[in-house]
């Protein structure tokens, strides 16, 4: 059957756009949730530079069937010390039988977008992608901390208590780890983004080459009202006046698993990175979590593999999200290849917009 690429325009094909996301993701049940997903387009709108540089585009039939559908949403970034604006593709999907239309898409996301940072973990989208010229960059760390094992799914019903008791030992034996691993700094619950959130991004920005630019509007944007991470919980480290370091903290609506969205430290203070994570353990445990999930790339201004590995944190190899980067400077795009040039969190593109 013919279909075309157009941009994504009227109610119509907005409907259309709703009904691929169930036949694409048929057994999730946030796929079925229109509403949630409108808010989150609504809320990407609210980006100041959406309205100049966002833009969707839907594969459609003869019939205005809707069979495809990518956005390319921008974010500024801070590359070599200058201000540039890049594009992620986000909520790419095509139906089964359309395949060649998503070519046809990301090059239409090519044309559009100068620069272009994603992450990706299936193999065929980001096939799409390197063909017409991103390049892989690197992969996050997934790291992850078992709270409480007698509500891992599918664990069998005859184990749980068993599971329970081990999970009183787990607990005991993290208040220890705590104890002794983990940094010593006073870890306080903020109540927003105030202007040190500036002086510490700015700090970062000196000594990293590429970051997402993370400054106190954009976290509050990010973060605050409208958005659909809402609510999280904002823990900080400061010495006076000025901030050292911040997590922000969020629970699936399901109360299950717990996300690490964000933490990020003056560059080299490990201690304070430290001091982070064992309060978000804390804190997800208190909440009631029973996992910790943890996507980020290593760097000066993240924990180290060996502070996730002394606080019971375990790797997940095999869910490794991949970074993939083109900018039109030469410049930009070599620097920019290199993972250790990085600081870069889950919450800092497009994959954690849609954890609910």
């Amino acid at each position: 059957m013919k279909a075309t690429v157009r941009p994504l325009e009227g109610e119509d094909l907005l409907r259309g756009v709703d009904r691929l996301r169930t036949l694409v993701y048929p057994d999730h049940p946030e796929a079925h949730d229109t509403a949630w997903h409108r808010s989150v387009w609504g809320w990407l709108a609210s980006h100041p530079l959406a309205d100049e540089h966002m833009r969707r585009w839907v594969v459609a039939t003869e019939e205005d069937e809707v069979v495809g559908h990518l956005a390319a949403v921008p974010q500024y970034y801070r590359v070599n010390g200058e201000r540039v604006v890049a594009h992620t593709p986000a909520d790419f999907q095509v139906l089964p039988g359309y395949g060649f239309h998503a070519i046809s898409l990301m090059r239409r996301f090519f044309r559009v977008a100068e620069n272009r940072v994603s992450l990706d973990q299936v193999g065929e989208a980001m096939a799409v992608e390197t063909r017409l010229g991103a390049e892989k960059a690197g992969r996050l760390r997934y790291d992850a901390k078992l709270l409480d094992l007698s509500r891992v799914p599918r664990a069998p019903a005859r184990l749980r208590p068993l599971l329970g008791s081990a999970t009183r030992g787990l607990r005991a034996l993290d208040g220890v780890l705590g104890g002794v691993f983990a940094g010593k700094h006073e870890v306080d619950a903020l109540g927003g983004f105030d202007g040190s959130f500036d002086d510490l991004f700015e700090g970062v920005a000196a000594a990293i080459p590429c970051l997402a630019e993370k400054d106190a509007a954009f976290l509050r944007w990010r973060y605050g009202p409208g958005s659909p991470a809402v609510p999280v919980t904002v823990l900080g480290v400061r010495a006076g006046e000025a901030l050292l370091g911040y997590a922000v903290l969020r629970v699936t609506r399901e109360g299950g698993d717990g996300h690490v969205l964000d933490l990020t430290v003056r560059p080299g203070r490990r201690d304070v990175a430290r001091s982070l994570l064992r309060e978000a353990v804390r804190h997800f445990a208190k909440a009631g979590a029973y996992i910790v999930r943890y996507r980020f790339v290593e760097s000066a201004t993240s924990p180290q593999a060996e502070d996730l590995w002394s606080l019971g944190f375990f790797s997940r190899e095999e869910r490794r999200h991949t970074l993939l980067v083109r900018f039109a400077d030469p410049g930009m795009h070599e620097t920019a290849l290199h993972p250790a040039h990085w600081s870069y969190s889950a919450g800092d593109g497009e994959m954690t917009f849609w954890v609910r």
